[in-house]
């Protein structure tokens, strides 16, 4: 049987464990998809999620809440009660070690009596670190650590990337006719892609933690860079997105309050990574500032909506300023992760690495 979080805050009973469900990877597969309820609630924290199998076969489900709520770990610790003794917990990211918020969920897991505890990934932060891993060792309980991975390196991206790198992770977005063009000569803009893709974007702005824009882009369009029409799983808006800009950002612009920033792209990333609140930064400028940090090598990850047009010249202003490539030899080429259909519009998803 099986008890989760599916509600806001309630749980519910499911079926019976399946042979498939009862492996490692299967339960840690179930952990990453309760992770998901997390993604618009956790953050800058981790989203993760957590599965508890008691010694009797029944499991039990949970996720991070927001901040300075329950850890996935003390979630189905919690949901679990004495049950938890002697049970196995899998759990997407290793246990912190270290009081922040909340105590370590290491002295819950402890104190709960689990027998054996199975972690998709380490925790990079220094805090962490293995400290978690080694805690849990030294009280005797049995630890193994890689079941899920890949799949948790994907779904962490943005955490493990600032806590690895100091740097967050950058998302540009871009919107274009199938001639790749972002707007008409006239810079006319709105709309090219379609509704369904553009509230596909503003659920893309609430999983990052900073919306960047350059200041022509403000004194152009004069945008509000807010999230809107988009819930949290717990039935609350999602947290707004740190509004930066490179320059000046005109008084009186509706972008205020903001984050005004100078100095190149890296040098900027390495200000938003010392923040440690900005694990995702998605770069909405126009097509200075996407040619910007595409040319310095600084974009993680693209995504790309294409609507079915054509603005049919070449006189429409492309998606990136400056000159391209000089030959096909020195072509970018990305590697797609995604390919979907949002309403009458394609949306893509590449990373580098061809």
């Amino acid at each position: 049987m099986s008890e989760s979080d599916d509600g806001p805050m309630g749980g519910q009973t499911g079926g019976p464990l399946g042979d498939g469900a009862a492996s490692d990877d299967g339960l840690m597969a179930r952990a990453v998809a309760r992770a998901e309820h997390s993604r618009l609630l956790a953050p800058p924290n981790p989203w993760v999620g957590a599965v508890l199998v008691t010694a009797d076969g029944v499991s039990f489900e949970g996720s991070t809440r927001r901040p300075g709520g329950r850890h996935a770990e003390r979630e189905v610790l919690v949901r679990a009660g004495e049950r938890a003794r002697g049970a196995t917990l899998y759990v997407t990211l290793e246990p912190c070690s270290f009081h922040g918020r909340t105590p370590p969920c290491v002295d819950a897991v402890v104190e709960a009596g689990v027998a054996r505890v199975v972690v998709a990934v380490a925790d990079p932060d220094e805090r962490v670190a293995g400290r978690g891993l080694s805690a849990l060792e030294r009280a005797g309980i049995q630890v193994t650590v890689g079941p899920g991975a890949d799949a948790v390196e994907a779904q962490l991206a943005p955490y493990l990337t600032q806590r690895r790198t100091g740097r967050p992770l950058v998302v540009l977005k871009l919107a274009a006719t199938l001639d790749g063009r972002m707007a008409a000569p006239d810079g006319t803009s709105q709309w090219i892609t379609g509704p369904e893709a553009r509230r596909d974007a503003h659920h893309l702005r609430a999983e990052s933690d900073a919306i960047l824009v350059g200041a022509g882009t403000v004194r152009a369009d004069d945008p509000r860079l807010t999230v809107r029409g988009v819930t949290a799983p717990d039935g609350r808006p999602p947290r707004e997105p740190l509004r930066v800009v490179l320059g000046r950002a005109p008084a009186g612009a509706a972008i205020h309050p903001c984050l005004e920033l100078a100095g190149d792209e890296a040098t900027v990333l390495d200000e938003l990574g010392r923040r440690g609140d900005v694990l995702q930064v998605m770069v909405e400028g126009g097509a200075n500032v996407a040619a910007r940090f595409h040319r310095a090598g600084l974009v993680d990850r693209y995504v790309v909506y294409l609507a079915p047009a054509l603005l049919g010249g070449d006189d429409g202003r492309p998606v990136f300023d400056g000159p391209g490539a000089p030959t096909i030899d020195e072509l970018w080429r990305g590697r797609l992760v995604d390919v979907r259909r949002v309403g009458a519009d394609l949306r893509l998803e590449l990373v580098g690495g061809g």
